[in-house]
Order: structure tokens, then C-alpha cells, then sequence
């Protein structure tokens, strides 16, 4: 999304997407709150695009409702195309954080992999408490920066170049230490 606009009208979109999960579910405000660990007000405010919603903040949604965030973000979009030209792709901004998600081969059904392009401003720090899916397959391949991933207690420093590959079971964090940002490509394959 190259401007303001398109960004709201994601998070329009994301919004109402959020709010038919939930109701496919029958689940209330206070319900969805408690499985997710997310305040009513705030999971309210996302449906109703009042705010856009945080990396993390999907991510625990996603965990809720057995997804990925590509395949989420996914469903807010037009069908995916086997082709998709640079111009296309979808840029996902997390102003809070620094984050920015290009979806570079977003999800298509009948195909479990895809490819994401993360960048992350020196010095930011995103913390995940839960993968979207349990055991989700991830590579991390780290392009120009550096980067800092932890996963299973275990804290992982890569420069260019260095490609790190895990199976994600419980909380993850990614760290930029800066001092140039960090862009590197995420290969994310469903169990």
C-alpha cells in the first residue's frame, strides 16, 4: 500500500474481516478477549478500524483463529494470482513497531509456502507470544542489516547472508540492533 489511503482502507477491510471471524465463531467481544488475551476495547477499536491493529496484536489473532498473518491479510485482498509483479505486491505497515511485511508470493489455496519480504528499523523490537499456527516452518534469510531472532530460548545473531531455519512452537522475537535497518526474506511453510 504506497499511501494513507490504501493503508485505511486495509485496515477497513481487516476490520470487517476480523468482525466475521468472530461472528462465524459466535464468540462475543469478552470471549474473543479472553482467548486471545486482547482488552475489548482494543479487539472493538480493530473491528471497527479505529486503530490499526499492531503485528503483534494479529499475531495473537491469527493464533486464535489458525491462520498466518499472510493468509489473513490474504483474505482482505483480491483473489491471489500465480504472478505477481513487483507493483502488486501488499505492503503491511506496523507504525508502532517499525515493521514493515511485503507479501512478495502471498498464500493460494492448495499451496502451504510463502514469501515475505520483513523489514524492521534499526533498533526495533517485535515480540510474538505464540506462532499464528503451532509448528509453522520458517527461514529466515536475512538480506542486508543484521538481525536478531530468538526462538525456543535461544537467541540467533545474523548478518547478511545468514539464513536461520526453525520450526516455530512457542514465543519468537525479532530484534534489529541497528545501525542501518534490517530487510531480510521470510520463507513461511504451514505444517
Amino acid at each position: 500500500m504506497g499511501n494513507e489511503g490504501d493503508a485505511a482502507a486495509v485496515d477497513v477491510r481487516l476490520g470487517a474481516r476480523l468482525a466475521e471471524l468472530r461472528a462465524e465463531r459466535g464468540w462475543t467481544l469478552g470471549e474473543l478477549a479472553e482467548r486471545s488475551g486482547i482488552s475489548r476495547s482494543t479487539l472493538s477499536r480493530a473491528e471497527r478500524a479505529e486503530i490499526s491493529p499492531t503485528a503483534s496484536l494479529l499475531n495473537r489473532l491469527c493464533h486464535v483463529y489458525g491462520r498466518t498473518m499472510s493468509h489473513l491479510l490474504s483474505e482482505v485482498e483480491r483473489e491471489s494470482a500465480l504472478l505477481v509483479r513487483a507493483a502488486d505486491q501488499r505492503v503491511w505497515t506496523d507504525q508502532a513497531s517499525g515493521f514493515v511485511r511485503r507479501s512478495v508470493s502471498p498464500p493460494h489455496s492448495g499451496l502451504r509456502g510463502e514469501l515475505v519480504e520483513g523489514r524492521l528499523a534499526a533498533d526495533a523490537d517485535i515480540a510474538y507470544d505464540r506462532p499464528p499456527v503451532p509448528g509453522l516452518e520458517q527461514h529466515i534469510w536475512v538480506l542486508d542489516g543484521r538481525l536478531d531472532v530468538t526462538a525456543q530460548d535461544t537467541e540467533h545473531h545474523l548478518g547478511a547472508g545468514d539464513c536461520l531455519r526453525l520450526r516455530v512452537w512457542g514465543p519468537t522475537r525479532f530484534r534489529c540492533p541497528g545501525p542501518e535497518d534490517a530487510r531480510y526474506a521470510l520463507a513461511v511453510v504451514l505444517p
